[in-house]
């Protein structure tokens, strides 16, 4: 059998079982078994698909017919100019997660201690560490030993594991010298408790619930941090959030409440409400 043949099947068949992208997810499974990225896919249709691959390729397929996603079966996943290992120990980065991170960049001006709190892969604090410019502190927090495990496992991969350490920790209440961080960068949990049973099959039965579920509100994780933030952070320090498309006004509001200044809510590609940023400037 040709690749070609072998990809085109799998495309029908996961789509008979419900995937959304099947094609898509057939070429990036046909892809990490090739060694090549999709757009190359084409030079490897007339080849033979040996048995190895044949096998790897039912397994692979049986696992993205349960709805599991793509990312965690083929087990690496680009973000920004790295390749991450990607599994069920942590949160998927997205796409929208890399413009947060350009965000924290253009703030930066070298020599800052940077804090990435519920660092899952560690995707944005090893993005920012390898992209900053004169260098810094940079700090990945998250209270799953698991998730800690896997990022650091990343940085290893990356070459990164100089420049940033991995703290085990619930919110940043271990943290004990005031005034002595620069930014906070964060992309918590803000689904809210009730919508996390909504959410589609392969984020609800796959991704790790505590990445996901910012209780009741959605807004438990902000809360905690911007408190954290008005002890740790020094004058002029900043604080930037992923946050909901509805969530917009709401952390707004949190952040005036604990005296932040200079608020921002930007929008994502596709329209949404997707970043928020703010200052603090009193001691």
């Amino acid at each position: 059998m040709l690749w070609g043949e072998v990809i085109a099947k799998s495309a029908s068949y996961l789509e008979q079982k419900g995937v959304a992208d099947g094609r898509v997810a057939a070429e990036l499974l046909a892809g990490r078994l090739l060694h090549l990225g999709r757009g190359l896919l084409g030079s490897a249709a007339s080849q033979e698909v040996s048995e190895p691959q044949l096998a790897a390729m039912r397994r692979g397929l049986a696992r993205l017919a349960t709805g599991e996603p793509v990312q965690y079966v083929i087990g690496e996943w680009d973000f920004r100019s790295l390749t991450l290992k990607c599994d069920r120990r942590a949160l998927i980065p997205r796409p929208e997660t890399e413009e947060l991170v350009t965000r924290v960049l253009k703030s930066l001006k070298g020599g800052e201690v940077v804090i990435d709190a519920g660092t899952g892969t560690g995707a944005i604090i090893l993005s920012i560490a390898k992209e900053a410019n004169g260098g810094g502190l940079f700090i990945g927090t998250d209270i799953s030993e698991d998730a800690l495990a896997l990022a650091q496992e990343n940085a290893r991969l990356t070459g990164l594991e100089d420049k940033v350490k991995f703290v085990a920790m619930d919110g940043l209440d271990d943290f004990d010298e005031p005034q002595s961080v620069d930014v906070i960068v964060s992309n918590p949990p803000y689904i809210k408790t009730a919508d996390c049973l909504k959410l589609d099959r392969n984020v609800r039965d796959f991704e790790p619930r505590i990445a996901l579920d910012g209780g009741e509100s959605g807004l438990d994780f902000y809360e905690r941090y911007l408190g954290d933030a008005v002890n740790l952070l020094k004058i002029g320090g900043k604080v930037f959030f992923e946050i909901g498309e509805s969530q917009g006004g709401e952390v707004i509001a949190l952040m005036r409440s604990y005296g932040f200044e200079n608020i921002k809510v930007e929008k994502d590609y596709a329209g949404h409400d997707r970043y928020a940023s703010a200052e603090l400037n009193y001691g």
